[in-house]
């Protein structure tokens, strides 16, 4: 969704909340959609909140709130899919099906997967129909239940890489993070690939510090730890955490 587009439709739901007086939902946004949505709200002074489901989640639902509201029951149901342990699936597998059923990119939340078990969070509009028509994924079977499991899989697993830049631009950044060549990360930039905590970013220039978030597209997501090292051949010390 462009960005004048999802603007109008969080405008449309503020509209609608001041209106009735009650919460108003907008279906999961993606860290870079729901960070574009804080900033025009924050700007506007409307009162809102996120929540995907779970803590950690990174794609989340909005709530736009009357001003006498502190929370909200937010329209999110949990499916748990179990399946033999002997089959290896992954998040594009069941997203894929999810698709296949007709449901919308944005019904679809956060899709968590382990040994023989995934927790597919979902716009509880949709949630009753995904558990009755899907019951294989690829080639393999599975079968769901109605609410998340004891423990869900693990989100992710952090590493800490440590590498050499010449320059803190977000191009020279990229190249290492990416394990491509400054051309590469340029061009990389230039359609749009790179975030940097939340917002695409567009500008090779762009100086990154320490703490920054930057997602590169099919790469992975990093946190920038430090930059204030220098090697023996003065080069800058990167050191920073990987998500895999």
């Amino acid at each position: 969704m462009d960005e004048s587009s999802l603007i109008a439709r969080v405008k449309d739901c503020a509209e609608i909340c001041f209106k009735t007086d009650a919460p108003k939902f907008m279906g999961f946004l993606s860290e870079n959609e729901a960070a574009i949505v804080e900033a025009f709200l924050e700007k506007s002074g409307v009162k809102h909140t996120f929540f995907g489901g779970f803590d950690l989640a990174q794609r989340r639902y909005l709530a736009v709130l009357p001003d006498w509201c502190e929370s909200a029951d937010f329209p999110i149901d949990c499916i748990t899919f179990t399946f033999q342990k002997a089959y290896s699936l992954a998040h594009r597998d069941f997203l894929g099906a999810l698709m296949a059923l007709g449901i919308s990119r944005e019904s679809v939340g956060d899709i968590l997967v382990g040994s023989g078990i995934a927790a597919v969070f979902l716009s509880g509009t949709v949630a009753k129909f995904v558990l009755s028509e899907l019951k294989k994924v690829g080639s393999v079977g599975v079968e769901g239940r109605l609410g998340m499991p004891e423990v869900l899989p693990e989100v992710s697993k952090k590493i800490t890489v440590r590498d050499t830049v010449s320059s803190l631009r977000i191009d020279c950044v990229t190249a290492s993070l990416a394990g491509v060549s400054r051309s590469t990360a340029r061009q990389m930039i230039d359609e749009g690939l790179v975030s940097i905590n939340s917002f695409v970013c567009q500008k090779p220039t762009r100086v990154v510090c320490a703490g920054d978030n930057i997602t590169v597209r099919k790469k992975g997501r990093f946190t920038v730890l430090s930059v204030d090292g220098r090697s023996k051949k003065d080069r800058i010390i990167l050191v920073y955490s990987k998500f895999v």
